[in-house]
């Protein structure tokens, strides 16, 4: 530990790159853009991104947020959420007339591509993933005779392939970058000519802030990461940080969920955000740190995210076909009101 901050001596340590990816700023654009063009209620099927505040947010705007496709009354407008869908619930929303929107991040959209391909070929793909994560069931649905799940190392034993040579493996976006090494080099272990995907599939931003905790983390004596419980890439950034040798890490949801006891005899604060966290929840918990003895805030970049995405093609020619603009809120962000800002 640190001296005591009592005297108000005390510095935060804040990541970047932090918060909204480009594929969160996407999703979000999505639902709004849907909102403005058609007005409510437009529904999305499960959270559109795993925060509270933003799916709290889109709620009061007029968002109806539904856990299955038959929720959604018949011929109404759906969105799909950031992290993808299985063949299955296309199918059901074809079945009910529903005008969709897909707001996949197109780096799960490359992953279920790898597993449709890997498919045909008839390998057998071990998806490192956790079980029960929309991101994970949507690809798993691409080819469920073909995928099995594998949640941690230790589960690799349990790993059953029809044929040693013909077994691939593709992984969820949002997974430790160090955690699915692991998993693979066990798998790897097993089955000596397991083949790689084509290209990573562990997220560009889910690594980069993982990169920037790993160099914060040395220098804090207590590490706070601003994510929601079901947001797995926030999740892991708590247990990055821990590794990496923060004196304690806790993952908060606001400002109002932190614990002044967390920082007593504290002198180095770090902090950084999950990839679908709006940057005002962050400036209000570096308020917060500031009134309490953390005068001074030093920004630790190790990367400058420039990727965008585009809008999905659909929206984008009913937007502009009603003369609507394409301005992206979320392209460049202050502090404001909400979550758009």
């Amino acid at each position: 530990m640190g001296h005591s901050s009592a005297a108000g001596t005390g510095t935060i340590l804040v990541a970047a790159p932090r918060g909204y990816c480009a594929g969160v700023d996407r999703a979000v654009d999505v639902v709004e853009k849907a909102l403005d063009l058609y007005g409510p209620p437009v529904y999305v099927r499960k959270e559109i991104v795993h925060n509270k505040y933003v799916v709290e947010s889109l709620s009061r705007r007029g968002a109806i947020f539904v856990q299955d496709t038959e929720q959604v009354p018949e011929g109404a407008r759906v969105v799909f959420s950031a992290h993808g869908v299985s063949p299955q619930v296309r199918a059901v929303a074809q079945a009910r007339n529903l005008a969709t929107i897909d707001a996949t991040c197109p780096l799960v959209t490359k992953v279920h591509r790898e597993a449709v391909r890997f498919a045909k070929e008839d390998y057998d793909i071990i998806l490192v993933g956790h079980e029960g994560h929309e991101e994970v069931e949507g690809t798993f649905g691409e080819a469920p005779e073909h995928i099995q799940v594998v949640g941690s190392p230790e589960e690799v034993d349990d790993v059953v392939v029809r044929d040693p040579s013909r077994v691939v493996w593709v992984s969820q976006t949002t997974l430790s970058v160090d955690e699915t090494r692991e998993t693979v080099d066990r798998l790897r272990e097993r089955f000596p000519l397991l083949e790689d995907p084509p290209s990573d599939d562990i997220c560009y931003a889910t690594q980069n802030r993982q990169v920037a905790v790993k160099t914060i983390a040395p220098r804090a004596d207590v590490m706070i990461v601003v994510g929601s419980a079901n947001s797995s890439n926030s999740v892991r950034l708590v247990e990055v940080a821990l590794e990496s040798g923060a004196g304690v890490a806790h993952r908060v949801d606001k400002a109002d969920e932190l614990d002044p006891v967390w920082f007593q005899g504290a002198s180095t604060v770090g902090l950084t955000s999950g990839a679908s966290v709006p940057e005002v929840l962050v400036r209000d918990v570096v308020e917060w740190l500031q009134a309490r003895g953390f005068p001074t805030v030093e920004e630790v970049r190790t990367e400058t995210e420039t990727i965008t995405f585009a809008l999905p093609r659909n929206l984008r020619a009913q937007m502009a076909a009603s003369g609507m603009g394409e301005t992206r809120p979320h392209a460049k962000r202050r502090v404001g009101v909400n979550h758009t800002s």
